[in-house]
């Protein structure tokens, strides 16, 4: 996990040069801010933040190397078949860093072919000072972040891995609105002037979930396993393989449930094969009494993992909530209710182990048909279309909460389910078979599982219904706790007169104003970065997003 950051057609004064360092918790090992006096692009800057995960002597960013001198990158991000690419292509790498594979790539293919070839997770910004390019494009999930503002008259540019490194600078030259995030699965490129202006050339979607366009295949579709349980079991297997890559500790985040457990096992499992000599450690967080803690408990047991629990109180929540928002950079309702465990737990993997790079569910409910809501899918048609549609905006919510609520904390989240050939495969399969059966979620993932001893029965069948309702002992569950703490703190008239002047994502609950109040405090004037609050389909009555207030969900 890095931050990067960059201004083209402006100059960098020392204002801007703070707002930079607002996304230094990214990268707490080392930062950089570069400028190139050989081309005209001293009106502008490329920022780095440094996580480092892989090649500590030579990986730090922003990035040369001295076959191609002219060519600067910048990259947020991990390129899993980086050796893959310089055996096949020969490509004589002078670091071991990963991201040195995208300057080979894009001066023997272009850029646009360039990030076809790549298998990871990346928000990139390569500059060619010789062409006068600028070349930008993020991962087909936004696993990694970015966000971008372009102005067509003034000629200007910035990106940056957060909002936060940029709202300030937008407002000043009047662009606020023309921040957003930069899509997935796209890349763009700029021209840019002897004066350093910026002129916009094209944009172009090299990925999408709902068709297969550009990207290139690590595994064709038409592989040979034996069953689509096979291969399942096969590609997630190697999506966690893959993701073993660092050079820093590795951990998992550990709920209890399905998606977690999954991943903690196969990387227990998989370091044992890799020679990874440290044991893994697993992390789990809930109030007292929790359900979930048990689970986590019970499979951190099976799976032979170092396994640490963190006990939440009501002051831990309190005190969390507005910097929860504040990271976020989002209001959304279950996105916020979410990310304080997660944030917490962050924290505590920060100040507690010298683990980096984190592992966890995140994709899995999307893909797979998860939510509780998706037994009221009028037809299979309409179930799947649903996954594509949570998949290609997981980076405005669940992708964005697992992202943020790490890398506020130095720490780098990895995410097997949302791997390319993954989930390629498995959209692929019979589109009947992956609906749940009965009150089964995930029926077809759970199925594929079964008789690989990974898991205990109990977890690898418990149902969706078994989390965070209501812990033991008649202890208050997280989800109450953090309801009943935000309306207390909104008035009802405070509600009733505050609560309306928001057209866009209009609050209907104190809960849902006191997020938006925070994030106002800290981002007004971009409320556009969250497009809609995420909801449950095909229940029109419910106004929270909680599966609690499905008809499925009370009556289990």
């Amino acid at each position: 996990m890095c931050g990067i950051w960059a201004l083209f057609g402006m100059a960098c004064p020392d204002c801007y040069v703070a707002d930079f360092k607002n996304i230094e918790h990214r990268g707490p090992d080392a930062s950089r801010l570069d400028t190139d006096k050989r081309v005209k692009l001293q009106n502008g800057c490329l920022g780095f933040h440094r996580l480092a995960i892989v090649d500590d002597l030579h990986g730090m960013q922003p990035m040369k190397i001295h076959q191609h001198p002219k060519i600067t990158v910048v990259c947020n991000g991990e390129i899993y078949n980086y050796k893959t690419l310089g055996q096949q292509f020969d490509f004589k790498y002078e670091t071991k860093c990963d991201v040195e594979c995208i300057i080979h790539l894009y001066v023997k293919f272009g850029f646009e072919k360039a990030i076809q070839f790549l298998d990871g997770v990346y928000a990139v910004c390569l500059v060619d000072m010789e062409k006068k390019k600028i070349m930008i494009a993020r991962d087909p999930y936004g696993i990694r972040p970015l966000f971008r503002f372009y102005s067509d008259v003034d000629k200007i540019m910035g990106i940056c891995s957060e909002a936060k490194g940029i709202t300030n600078i937008a407002k000043r030259v009047n662009v606020a609105e023309k921040l957003d995030q930069f899509k997935p699965g796209t890349y763009e490129e700029y021209s840019f002037s002897d004066d350093g202006s910026i002129e916009f050339i094209k944009k172009s979607e090299y990925f999408s979930t709902r068709e297969d366009v550009k990207f290139w295949k690590m595994v064709p579709h038409s592989q040979d396993f034996k069953s689509p349980a096979d291969g399942i079991v096969s590609l997630l297997t190697e999506a966690c393989r893959k993701r073993l890559m660092s050079d820093r500790r590795i951990g998992c985040l550990l709920s209890g449930g399905l998606d977690s457990s999954l991943v903690a096992a196969l990387i227990v499992k998989l370091a044992k094969e890799e020679s990874i000599t440290y044991p893994i450690q697993t992390f789990s967080i809930g109030m007292i009494g929790s359900p979930d803690l048990v689970a986590a408990k019970k499979v951190a047991k099976h799976i032979g993992s170092e396994h640490h629990e963190v006990l939440l109180t009501e002051d831990d929540i309190a005190l969390a909530l507005t910097r929860v928002i504040y990271h976020l950079e989002s209001f959304d309702i279950t996105t916020v209710r979410a990310g304080v465990g997660m944030f917490l737990l962050s924290e505590y993997i920060q100040d507690n182990t010298n683990t980096a790079v984190i592992f966890s569910g995140e994709g899995a409910d999307e893909l797979a048909q998860g939510y509780i809501y998706f037994r009221d899918a009028p037809d299979t048609d309409a179930a799947h279309a649903e996954s594509e549609r949570l998949l290609s905006d997981i980076y405005l919510y669940d992708g964005l909460r697992a992202d943020r609520m790490t890398a506020a904390f130095g720490l780098e989240v990895r995410c097997p389910f949302l791997d390319i050939d993954f989930t390629r495969y498995y959209l692929s399969l019979d589109k009947d078979s992956r609906r749940p059966k009965g009150d089964v979620e995930k029926y077809l993932l759970r199925d594929a599982f079964e008789g690989q001893n990974l898991l205990p029965a109990s977890i690898l069948w418990r149902p969706k219904e078994a989390f965070s309702d209501g812990v033991a002992n008649k202890e208050r569950s997280l989800f109450k706790v953090i309801q009943d703490l935000t309306e207390g703190r909104v008035s009802d008239e405070e509600f009733n007169s505050c609560a309306p002047k928001f057209t866009h994502c209009k609050p209907l609950s104190k809960e849902s104003y006191f997020y938006r109040k925070c994030f106002e405090k800290y981002y007004s004037a971009f409320e556009h970065l969250i497009p809609y609050f995420w909801m449950p389909k095909w229940n029109d009555d419910v106004t929270d997003p909680s599966a609690r207030y499905i008809k499925h969900y009370k009556s289990h």
